[in-house]
């Protein structure tokens, strides 16, 4: 090779170089951002958000099973850890010809970069699979409406926060009113399915003179995280994930109570505080979450707590078991609608035999 043709080659492999990095800003450009860019605050009502939105506080539970339930009906997703509700968001599920299936379905695979197969390279970024056929989890748009090939869009910002916590393997639940109880069509802020086998979980009533229910045989280790509904005068307490006491709640005055997280920490309580092991060795300190980030680490409101009326044996019980890093939720909503429906149709997740997955095509 001549030495001008030498030069000339070496410029053209320059200017390829040039071209491949200066086009891949744009590239990453071009992937939309879809969605609210920060979580609504921890008092908005799940039915209030708009579409885009979304509500995101897993800083109130970090240990313990993640469960997924889409409503197709509702067009939004809610996010479950240890049996209490870390995040909630509107969707969009698959437009008439392109439907949503429903059933229960796990994470089969996760892809933080991903574009379509199927439709042209559409990116498809934050992809949780939950089909071979082709049916994901990703950000995508939201129009407020079914909109899509049979995915599950997600505003972008809540689809990376759910990545980055959510296991292979984790059981997403995807009803509607025809095919799914009432409390999986409109979830509420407790898990209304089964982290294993993502089954309907149907709670037996209180008797009229039932005050209390405590089981902890039901699951005898694990994390610790209890719910406290002023609007359905319940506390409910779950460890692992599963259920094992709820008590009747009585809020003295009509006053509603503001929603908080807290945590069980080391060190003495400030505040007269029947509801930890000993005042004396440790307090609930308030975490910060959406609408309340200036309370991160100040303790509860004496105001607030002498509000609450709990049975003294149900408490003593709960305290036994109360270790640093319990959590608690507090929140004037209902826990759940009180109806029952049709079993959730099971949908196989396992990859087909003899033949290559289908990628997930939006």
């Amino acid at each position: 090779m001549s030495a001008m043709r030498r030069a000339i080659h070496s410029c053209c492999l320059f200017l390829s170089v040039t071209i491949v990095v200066l086009q891949a800003p744009a590239l990453a450009d071009s992937v939309p951002f879809w969605g609210a860019k920060a979580s609504v605050p921890i008092d908005t009502p799940i039915t209030q958000l708009k579409k885009g939105e979304f509500l995101w506080m897993a800083e109130a539970v970090t240990t313990g099973p993640v469960v997924m339930v889409v409503s197709i009906t509702e067009q939004r997703a809610y996010v479950y850890r240890n049996g209490v509700l870390i995040g909630a968001t509107t969707v969009s599920t698959g437009r008439p010809g392109h439907q949503t299936p429903t059933g229960v379905f796990t994470v089969l695979q996760k892809q933080k970069e991903h574009r379509s197969t199927i439709y042209d390279g559409a990116p498809m970024p934050y992809m949780e699979r939950l089909t071979w056929g082709g049916v994901a989890l990703h950000a995508g748009g939201l129009p407020g409406y079914p909109e899509s090939h049979g995915c599950i869009h997600l505003p972008t910002e809540f689809a990376q926060r759910l990545f980055d916590i959510s296991p292979n393997g984790m059981t997403v639940v995807i009803g509607t009113d025809a095919t799914a109880p009432e409390r999986v069509a409109h979830p509420g802020y407790l898990a209304p399915v089964k982290f294993v086998g993502g089954q309907p979980i149907e709670p037996q009533p209180f008797a009229p003179t039932e005050e209390e229910r405590w089981q902890p045989e039901l699951s005898p280790s694990g994390p610790v995280s209890i719910v406290l509904s002023q609007g359905s005068r319940r506390v409910v307490v779950y460890r692992n994930g599963i259920e094992i006491g709820r008590a009747r709640l009585t809020v003295v005055g009509d006053a509603p109570l503001v929603n908080h997280a807290l945590v069980l920490t080391e060190g003495p309580s400030t505040v007269p505080d029947p509801y930890v092991p000993d005042p004396t060795k440790f307090s609930w300190l308030r975490i910060g979450v959406p609408g309340h980030m200036g309370e991160q680490g100040t303790q509860v409101d004496p105001n607030a707590v002498a509000r609450l009326k709990l049975p003294a044996d149900f408490i003593a019980r709960l305290n036994g078991l109360l270790t640093p890093g319990a959590t608690l939720l507090v929140t004037n909503e209902a826990l759940y609608p009180q109806t029952t429906g049709p079993m959730v149709q099971v949908v196989d997740a396992d990859p087909p035999a003899k033949r290559q997955p289908v990628h997930p095509g939006g």
